[in-house]
């Protein structure tokens, strides 16, 4: 059902790629899920570097952070088994590179809110921050972690 969601969305999945570094991407304890930072990656790298406010403009911090969406997804599907396992999202965390006096991080994360939105409906509102922060991995502009609720 959700595949075919995001099939109608015109989405795609990214291919599961392990982590570079010494966590998993996603832990299970009893019926949540715990989804790690995902930046966005793309097959040449990242998708762009820099900070918003400077070098990255709104519109592609909020594609940045729909990609941070789409991953957390992938590793989440890769995890569980499938993406219709998911109850609710319960909260996102969202973490912007943020140029001083930028203060635009809630219209930022709302791309990834938005698509969550799209895909599960109303499973898919959650609790969510949205925080500014002076650098994140690989000078990434955006980085997206989740809680979701397991069906039982």
């Amino acid at each position: 059902m959700i595949d075919a969601k995001l099939q109608e969305l015109g989405l795609q999945l990214p291919a599961f790629t392990a982590p570079m570094f010494d966590y998993v991407p996603v832990t299970v304890q009893l019926h949540t899920a715990y989804v790690s930072g995902q930046i966005p990656r793309t097959p040449d790298g990242v998708l762009c570097t820099g900070k918003l406010g400077a070098e990255v403009s709104l519109e592609k911090g909020q594609e940045a952070a729909r990609l941070c969406i789409l991953h957390g997804l992938s590793a989440l599907k890769h995890t569980i088994g499938s993406l219709d396992r998911i109850e609710r999202i319960l909260k996102v965390t969202g973490f912007v590179a943020s140029a001083n006096g930028f203060t635009q991080q809630p219209q930022v994360i709302d791309a990834a809110s938005g698509l969550l939105n799209a895909v599960f409906g109303e499973i898919g509102r959650h609790a969510r921050s949205a925080i500014g922060v002076a650098e994140l991995p690989r000078g990434v502009p955006v980085e997206i972690e989740m809680i979701v609720a397991l069906k039982v």
